[in-house]
């Protein structure tokens, strides 16, 4: 009879657990995101879910399958298409700043070329390498008079509070590649003077004041542009090359933007090559002897220029070294990107131009996009230390196979778009990439603007405070 007891009285307690939980979980649907909250217990969780529907494959929350979710996942980061995510508010900084270092002279007070009539050309040659300023610049021109803002990023806004950023269009590396050098009757140079210039103008903007210049964009991606200026303009975003001649309190990679060279050779189109019809392994022309980081330039030549597979020689891009370059480039399986004067080069862009496997060997090397695009799937990095051991560097290129190469030879394929500069710009092309790598910026500006507002607005009650007090009341 006892056993029997303690036996009714177990399932009793079972069965009102049970009841008990359930009941539980059914006050817990009920009352709503804010309790679930409180009791420490994530709305709409999975467990839920499976309890209302148990069809996994369906989200019950927004009706959106479990794979269209993924999707979307995989797409984070990527504009939307037709709708653009950047406001930028850009100076009307007089032309002295940009198209006039060009050749272009305005009429009466236009600051801007019509540019539905002509664009400014950009000089050629090794400029161009460096021209990223002028794109960006087109390109917020662009977006007033176009009809179709189709896989646009940026949008130009004429109300600096409706900016996410605001840009500075000057033409820092044309300045000083074309204006650095004095001419006749000058005791400056015009690079020196239009440097001070921009900064005693930004410096005196409301734009400016209000951030501190922390959501201003300055392109300086010429290494050796803005010398005199970026000192004090620090706190801005820098568009770069890279951080090679700076120090890192005035440039770094959490605060600024890399971007491409834009390449000097030709697009590869048309690519009919392959690995076996690609009879030099590994490629390189160029400076052989450099300063800083780019000795290793000359160490490498002395151990690879007897190899018969291997081409290493000096060249220039001046008169046929471009055409050179190129040719030299398609018919390689490898490329050499190796340190010169400063971490970068625009080398490595055309090796990608030409479908060439980038061999990159640069420790301080900082590439563009590295956040959402990885570059081991169509680069090889050597550190320089194993690139200077005798054989390492030919072993490893000759021990790649034929399958990897092809891999990495059709990735470069899928993804050369993304460092092509054009007019107008085209979804996910060098410019809008440039500016979705300055949007994912954004959060992160903000941040740094509220936290320095803090005490900044606690300032301004008080005195107001303060103020007030001083003033006699009438109480009657």
């Amino acid at each position: 009879m006892g056993f029997v007891a303690y036996k009714s009285i177990f399932c009793w307690l079972l069965l009102s657990s049970s009841l008990f939980v359930l009941s539980w979980l059914s006050v817990l649907r009920s009352t709503g995101q804010s309790h679930s909250l409180e009791f420490g217990i994530l709305p709409n969780s999975r467990l839920l879910r499976i309890s209302e529907n148990a069809n996994l494959d369906e989200d019950p929350v927004n009706s959106v399958s479990v794979a269209e979710r993924v999707n979307k996942d995989k797409n984070l980061g990527k504009c939307d298409s037709n709708e653009p995510i950047l406001k930028v508010f850009m100076y009307d900084l007089p032309s002295e700043f940009h198209f006039d270092l060009l050749g272009w002279k305005g009429v009466g007070e236009n600051v801007w070329p019509d540019i539905r009539v002509k664009v400014p050309e950009y000089p050629g040659g090794l400029n161009l390498q460096h021209s990223i300023e002028y794109w960006l610049t087109l390109d917020l021109l662009n977006s007033e008079v176009s009809g179709n803002l189709r896989g646009r990023t940026a949008i130009r806004v004429r109300n600096s509070s409706e900016a996410d950023v605001v840009f500075v269009p000057f033409f820092s590396s044309l300045c000083y590649n074309r204006f650095s050098k004095l001419k006749p009757g000058q005791k400056r140079s015009t690079n020196v003077v239009l440097q001070e210039k921009l900064v005693k103008f930004l410096i005196a903007q409301e734009e400016w004041k209000r951030s501190g210049g922390k959501d201003h964009i300055v392109v300086a991606h010429h290494p050796n542009s803005l010398l005199d200026a970026r000192m004090k303009l620090w706190p801005a975003i820098f568009i770069l090359s890279d951080f090679g001649r700076y120090p890192p309190t005035i440039a770094n990679v959490e605060k600024d933007v890399i971007a491409p060279y834009r390449h000097v050779t030709g697009s590869y189109v048309d690519d009919s090559s392959d690995f076996d019809s690609r009879l030099t392994l590994l490629f390189f022309q160029g400076a052989i002897y450099r300063k800083d980081g780019g000795i290793i330039r000359q160490e490498l030549y002395y151990m690879l220029k007897n190899e018969t597979d291997v081409h290493f020689s000096f060249g220039t891009y001046q008169k046929d070294g471009a055409k050179q370059t190129s040719k030299g480039m398609r018919s390689s399986k490898f490329c050499l990107n190796i340190a010169g004067d400063t971490p970068s080069s625009n080398r490595l862009f055309d090796a990608i131009a030409s479908h060439c496997v980038p061999v990159i060997i640069s420790d301080e090397i900082e590439l563009p996009y590295e956040d959402v695009l990885d570059y081991s799937e169509f680069c090889i990095f050597i550190s320089t230390s194993d690139a200077l051991e005798n054989g390492f560097l030919l072993n490893l290129m000759r021990n790649i196979s034929k399958e990897e190469w092809t891999r990495m030879w059709k990735r470069l394929q899928e993804i050369e778009h993304l460092y092509e500069y054009q007019y107008p710009s085209k979804e996910n092309d060098a410019v809008q990439m440039i500016w979705q790598a300055v949007s994912r910026k954004v959060s992160g500006i903000r941040w740094k603007i509220h936290r320095d507002m803090r005490f900044s607005r606690t300032s301004a009650r008080q005195e107001r405070a303060i103020s007030s007090d001083s003033i006699p009341r009438n109480f009657g």
